[in-house]
């Protein structure tokens, strides 16, 4: 190969890395944003929430505990968010599969008890891309699945800017 040959598969090369689509991430811009909405409408149901955001690989990036939220849900809310992030699901969604004679019946006592089974864990997407999950805890069953789906359902819109 000579120089000019070279050069063109450099050229090639550095066209296709800047054409190329960024794939999605979680970012701690974005987990934040995403945090703040769902806090304002925990406050406007009368839900003291702990609110948690992993990444795909469902390592927490971020979490908030409002004002009078239960120290326990603390903890909850990490470990909904590392659910939903590990097994690509809905929390809600596992606890039937995990009820006694479910295909999963038992899993709450893998991942070294980390894995959590009722309502308020939600995979988060962009562009049909698992990018993390959210995690909420501190309100009842619904009240925290409700939050959860709120926060997975704003998720691209506050990605996108």
């Amino acid at each position: 190969m000579n120089r000019e040959d070279l050069e063109k598969i450099a050229v090639s090369v550095a066209k296709s890395v800047l054409e190329a689509k960024a794939l999605p991430k979680m970012s701690l811009a974005l987990a934040k944003k995403i945090i703040a909405r769902v806090e304002e409408e925990a406050a406007r149901v009368g839900v003291n929430a702990v609110i948690a955001i992993a990444d795909k690989s469902a390592n927490t990036v971020a979490v908030v505990s409002m004002d009078d939220a239960y120290i326990a849900s603390y903890d909850i809310a990490v470990n909904k968010a590392y659910t939903s992030a590990a097994l690509k699901m809905k929390t809600v969604e596992l606890a039937k599969l995990a009820a006694p004679g479910g295909s999963l019946y038992g899993i709450q006592h893998t991942n070294g008890g980390k894995i959590v089974i009722f309502g308020g864990g939600e995979p988060l997407y962009i562009g049909g891309e698992l990018i993390g999950a959210i995690g909420v805890s501190g309100g009842t069953e619904p009240q925290d699945t409700a939050l959860g789906a709120f926060g997975a359902s704003i998720c691209e819109e506050l990605a996108r800017g």
